[in-house]
């Protein structure tokens, strides 16, 4: 039974240090450290962590923030969940009990960035949460330390979970989001992983090739609605936004 709760204590905070290495490959130097989590949470962010039995197999980590029109959020800076415990659900247990604890302090937005090459990520934050895209950041991060990102740029979209809307609360119910027409779409090969791994100046050409569009179509106002996924690749579904 994986369990999730709020983290304090420094030796808890120390172990989701740890576990971003684990998970992620990175250097000391691009560690989130064990000062960061200690601010978070004492200045209204979140530290979380997903745990089977005493054993820490997750764990997720918001800040707040201050849109320029002064709407409060959090920004969720990390989240990542052992290899072993993937596709178990812990992310998803993760990511719903911070939904419900910002929802009891009258938080109604979290934030967070994912890499659109990855399909997975893409599918879980959009059809297993209810979130949309409307930002986009070219190299967010820089170039990193960890192998899973392949040397490339960090380009990264913004995910913006509206705790409080229709479509989120119908997905966290397990129901169809409310249609919408979509109007473009952005089409990406399952199979990036591989292409970053063997063919990398390839994969960089297909990252500015679907980074480009990406702003294009915001620009154009458009949103990004939904996410599927097929045998070959999977595909960004652009509706107007309302």
């Amino acid at each position: 039974m994986i369990t999730v709760r709020t983290i304090t204590e420094i030796s808890d905070l120390r172990e989701a240090v740890r576990l971003q290495k684990v998970i992620w490959g990175f250097e000391d130097l691009e560690l989130l450290p064990v000062r960061l989590f200690v601010v978070a949470n004492r200045v209204g962010g979140q530290t979380m962590a997903a745990f089977d039995g005493d054993k820490m197999v997750g764990f997720l980590i918001a800040v707040p923030g201050v849109k320029t029109d002064g709407t409060h959020y959090l920004h969720s800076n990390m989240m990542g969940v052992l290899a072993d415990y993937r596709n178990l659900g812990v992310g998803r247990q993760l990511k719903l009990a911070q939904r419900e604890e910002a929802l009891s302090r009258g938080i109604d937005m979290i934030e967070w960035t994912f890499d659109p090459l990855e399909l997975k990520n893409a599918f879980f934050n959009m059809q297993r949460l209810g979130a949309v895209v409307e930002r986009y950041v070219l190299n967010q991060y820089g170039i990193t330390s960890s192998a899973l990102h392949g040397g490339l740029p960090t380009d990264r979209c913004i995910a913006s979970w509206f705790l409080k809307s229709d479509r989120v609360a119908n997905v966290v119910a397990g129901q169809p989001p409310p249609p919408v027409e979509i109007v473009e779409r952005i089409d990406v090969p399952n199979d990036i992983g591989q292409i970053r791994n063997e063919r990398p100046a390839e994969a960089r050409e297909l990252q500015a090739s679907i980074s480009e569009r990406f702003l294009e179509y915001l620009r154009r106002d458009l949103y990004v609605a939904t996410v599927e996924r097929g045998e070959t690749h999977g595909s960004y579904l652009f509706a107007k936004r309302t």
